[in-house]
């Protein structure tokens, strides 16, 4: 029988249908409609998995934006969610629904188990995941097992004196780094008419700004934007690499597809960074599984049946 994928977003939930070895069978998305509460979202997915897996599934993965208790499958705080989902038993709740196993995870680090059942850790034993998008998660894996303590990479503080962010503290990577930080910082530029290619290529609607088209426009104060965002995350990326030392850095999400912009410079700081030992050894490289991280992290949490 078919395992299920879910991926509980602040804007849309994406449900994959698929087995074992990682091939998906069925997939889609839906608006999230968080005003709904916790009931009324539980059966918008139960719904959608029953539309693409007719014929049910054997057990279902699920990431949660937030935290979570996996082994009583209770999300425990979602601060993007209205009511933010304390105490809600998710897993009993959709499990009574689909008639199936429901297993919970940290969105952030289903995509680190992704990346170790289907990707990177299937030749690397220690490796360290950075998912980059709106926020910045991730995960630890070390010596072949994922780590469910700890790992809130994008929340290590870079500037001490930074900007506030949505944790309580300031200056983490999530504040300097991410997509939204990107995007505002692309449209200061437009303002104060330092980006006029960006500009163009947005026909002047602000709202079209995405680090993508960042990354296309060809203005220098835009591409030094890019570079900058990419040195905090060398930054972080070095603290990750002189207290573990891991033997590769993964980089994942949608920032992560800004190539060499991106690449190069973290190498750069993290090289430059991290003194205590070489680092010729430690690779950082594009995520293997690509925008697919957290679909194959929640099948492979159904696979596992929820033992990490």
């Amino acid at each position: 029988m078919a395992l299920a994928s879910v991926d509980l977003g602040g804007t849309n939930i994406a449900v994959a249908i698929g087995v074992a070895d990682g091939t998906i069978l069925r997939e889609g998305q839906i608006a999230t409609e968080g005003h709904l509460g916790p009931l009324g979202l539980l059966e918008r997915i139960a719904e959608l998995v029953k539309e693409l897996a007719p014929e049910g599934v054997e057990a279902l993965g699920m990431g949660v934006p937030g935290l979570c208790d996996p082994k009583s499958g209770e999300t425990l705080f979602l601060p993007n969610l209205p009511t933010q989902w304390r105490g809600v038993k998710v897993s009993l709740m959709l499990g009574a629904r689909l008639g199936c196993a429901v297993y919970l995870l940290n969105d952030a680090r289903m995509a680190a188990l992704g990346e170790l059942d289907y990707g990177y850790g299937r030749e690397c034993a220690d490796f360290a995941f950075f998912t980059l998008g709106t926020g910045i998660g991730g995960g630890l894996v070390l010596d072949g097992k994922l780590r469910l303590e700890g790992g809130e990479l994008g929340h290590q503080s870079i500037l001490p004196d930074g900007a506030s962010c949505g944790c309580g503290s300031n200056g983490c990577l999530e504040v300097l780094a991410s997509a939204p930080a990107l995007i505002a910082e692309g449209v200061r530029l437009i303002l104060t008419g330092q980006a006029p290619g960006l500009l163009r290529l947005v026909e002047g609607d602000l709202n079209r700004v995405t680090p993508k088209v960042m990354s296309e426009c060809g203005d220098e104060a835009v591409l030094a934007a890019i570079e900058k965002a990419a040195r905090y995350l060398g930054i972080g990326v070095a603290n990750v690499v002189t207290i573990l030392h891991p033997r590769m850095v993964g980089l994942g999400g949608g920032l992560a597809q800004m190539g060499d912009l991106l690449f190069e410079p973290v190498r750069d700081e993290m090289r430059r960074r991290v003194r205590m030992f070489p680092v010729d050894d430690v690779r950082i490289e594009l995520s293997q599984t690509g925008a697919r991280a957290g679909t194959l992290g929640g099948i492979a949490l159904a696979r596992r049946a929820g033992v990490i």
